[in-house]
C-alpha cells in the first residue's frame, strides 16, 4: 500500500481527496492535515510513502513544509494547487517536490500521480511543462561552477542517467533505454542526487537540460 497524508486547508478537498484516493485498491491515507505545520507534524509521526500538500496553507505555507518534509526525508512530496502561477512551480520544484499538479487534475491522473512519485519518479502537470521549461531556458544563469565540476565527476554510467532525466524519463523507461535493471537505475537516480546535492530527480533533470547532456 502506498501510505499517503493529504494536506489542505479546505475540510471539502481533503474530504473529496480522501475518497479518490482511498478508493485506489493500493492508496490509503492515514493522516490529514489543515496547515503546513500539521503536515509536517503528520509526516514526521507516520512516515507516509507521499506526502500531498496544498501551496496556500495558514501558519506554514505548502512550499515551506514542503522543504522541510523533504530535507529531512520523511517523505516524497506531490504539491496539488489550484495555481500555477509560475512562483508556486519554481517553488514547489526548488523546495524539492516530486509532482506538480493542479487541482482540476482528475481523479485518475491524481491517482497515477501519487503512484508515479512513490515509486521515485517526478511528475509535473502537463499544462505547466512547456512554460515551465521556457521559462528556465529563458532565465536560468546556467550551472554554477562546482555543480559542474560535481557533474564531470559522476560516473559514466551515472551521466548517462542523468542525461536520460533531463529527457523526462522514468525508471523504467531509464532502464529499458540503458538495459539495465529497474532496482540499478533507482540506485543510481539516488546516488546522482547525493552526489550533486539535489533535493529531487526534477531538480536533477532541469540541471541535465541546463548543461544540455545526451547520450
Amino acid at each position: 500500500m502506498i501510505r499517503t497524508v493529504v494536506a489542505d486547508d479546505q475540510d471539502a478537498v481533503r474530504a473529496g481527496l480522501t475518497m479518490i484516493l482511498n478508493g485506489a485498491p493500493d492508496v490509503e491515507v492515514v493522516g490529514l492535515a489543515a496547515d503546513g505545520e500539521e503536515a509536517l507534524a503528520l509526516c514526521r509521526d507516520l512516515r507516509p510513502d507521499v506526502a500531498i500538500v496544498d501551496v496556500r496553507m495558514p501558519r506554514l505555507d505548502g512550499i515551506s513544509a514542503t522543504r522541510e518534509i523533504v530535507a529531512e526525508g520523511l517523505a516524497d512530496v506531490l504539491v496539488l494547487t489550484t495555481f500555477d502561477l509560475d512562483e508556486y512551480v519554481f517553488g514547489a520544484l526548488r523546495a524539492g517536490a516530486a509532482g506538480f499538479l493542479l487541482k482540476d487534475t482528475d481523479a485518475e491522473g491524481l491517482v497515477a500521480a501519487v503512484r508515479t512519485v512513490a515509486r521515485g519518479d517526478g511528475i509535473i502537470a502537463p499544462g505547466v511543462t512547456r512554460r515551465l521549461i521556457s521559462a528556465f531556458a529563458a532565465t536560468a544563469p546556467g550551472a554554477p561552477a562546482a555543480l559542474r565540476e560535481a557533474v564531470a565527476a559522476l560516473t559514466p554510467r551515472e551521466r548517462d542517467v542523468l542525461a536520460c532525466l533531463g529527457l523526462g524519463l522514468s525508471n523504467q523507461e531509464i532502464a529499458e533505454r540503458l538495459a539495465m535493471a529497474g532496482s540499478t537505475t533507482k540506485t543510481h537516480v539516488s546516488r546522482i542526487l547525493t552526489k550533486l546535492g539535489l533535493r529531487s530527480r526534477v531538480q536533477a533533470a532541469i540541471l541535465a537540460q541546463d548543461l544540455n547532456l545526451s547520450i
